[in-house]
């Protein structure tokens, strides 16, 4: 199949996914085309099979914000025409699901039929989409595309709950290649990174508020009051400068390690001990999940999606958003004990194997087949 993927190029779960799923995909065969304003921060090598096509959004005096949106569906529409693409998977409702519907209709005109594949990720619903301001978008997307998906179960019920969907809705689950995570590579070195007595804590997010960062500090600055340990930060984002105040405050900043955005998250996740992600709101939790296939048990949040990943008192514990105090006391029951805390790890790479993409991917290749089907018959 020739598949068009338009997703945000960003370090987000989203573009991660999208661009790890359209690589697999174009291993399996097929020919990929990544259609977006920049090239996806883990598209590192194209190849006969994946493509990759800019968006740009020419500046007009007229315009005091640029359409990006027309932007979009006019190149969707020049390169499903160039290319002969059959079907344009698109992640996020808003703006993509919306642009892919207006190419659809403009190449409607030419006799050209592509159907389109939303996946809903998350913020699309549960922050964008919920405004009043955009719902009626939204609804219109998610109900005009040819086959929707969401990436987990609780994602798929706010979504029910939130708009009136006619369409029906898929789960299928983010997913990771597990070859990635499988702490063999030679600079695996806890020595690297810290003592031989210190437990290693990471938490990897776009450091916004609604991840609850300043949680992730205080949790901390429990655990090493109790025990020697090191935290490793990855990730930028309006919080950092806050969290760094925080730290000096507690008195801990020679235990933090800040090391912004990363290409090389299965490399830092090697030396961790424990994970920890509180947020006030995870569709899926992908980053917990990056973690439990390091081997690495989570210490969470029991919002959204991440309870399907996350498993209570196997992979590691849930709490409620910001009770600090139970998250603290989790944590400190799991590293204080080594026996313990090699039992959740090796618990944690048993979950994370449910969502290796080799197990994933067939399940999207369904979809298109099954896509494509029903539009011949139309």
């Amino acid at each position: 199949m020739k598949i068009g993927i338009v997703c945000y190029p960003t370090f987000g779960g989203s573009g991660v996914v999208a661009t790890e799923l359209g690589l697999e995909l174009s291993k399996r065969g097929h020919e990929i085309h990544f259609i977006t304003y920049n090239q996806p921060v883990r598209l590192e090598l194209l190849s006969n099979n994946v493509h990759y096509h800019e968006v740009t959004v020419p500046e007009y005096p007229l315009f005091h914000y640029l359409p990006y949106e027309l932007a979009l569906s006019s190149k969707l529409v020049d390169m499903v025409k160039l290319h002969k693409i059959e079907v344009l998977h698109v992640h996020y409702a808003i703006p993509h699901a919306y642009a892919a519907y207006m190419a659809k209709k403009m190449l409607q005109e030419d006799g050209i039929y592509v159907p389109i594949v939303t996946t809903l990720h998350g913020t699309d619903i549960t922050l964008v989409g919920s405004h009043p301001f955009y719902k009626t978008a939204v609804t219109f997307s998610i109900n005009k595309s040819d086959a929707v998906t969401s990436v987990s179960q609780s994602l798929k019920e706010d979504t029910l709950r939130l708009f009136d969907i006619k369409n029906d809705i898929t789960v299928v689950p983010n997913f990771i290649d597990l070859d990635k995570y499988s702490n063999s590579f030679k600079g695996c070195q806890r020595a690297m990174m810290a003592k031989e007595n210190e437990k290693i804590i990471t938490h990897i997010s776009n450091l916004r508020a609604v991840k609850r960062v300043k949680d992730v500090i205080s949790i901390f600055y429990n655990i090493q009051k109790k025990l020697p340990a090191k935290l490793m930060l990855v990730g930028e984002g309006p919080e950092r400068e806050n969290i760094e105040m925080q730290c000096q405050k507690l008195g801990i900043s020679d235990k933090v390690v800040f090391f912004g955005k990363s290409n090389e998250i299965d490399k830092i996740l090697c030396f961790s001990d424990l994970f920890l992600l509180p947020s006030e709101t995870e569709s899926f939790g992908l980053a917990a999940l990056e973690a439990m296939a390091s081997s690495t048990a989570v210490i969470s949040s029991n919002t959204g999606g991440i309870p399907e990943v996350n498993i209570h008192g196997v992979s590691g514990f849930l709490s409620d958003v910001g009770d600090v105090e139970d998250m603290s006391k989790n944590a400190i029951y799991i590293l204080s004990d080594e026996n313990r805390l090699e039992t959740f790890k090796r618990n944690a790479r048993k979950e994370a194997l449910k969502y290796d993409l080799h197990k994933i991917v067939p399940q999207y290749e369904a979809i298109y087949q099954a896509t494509l089907s029903r539009c011949l018959t139309l």
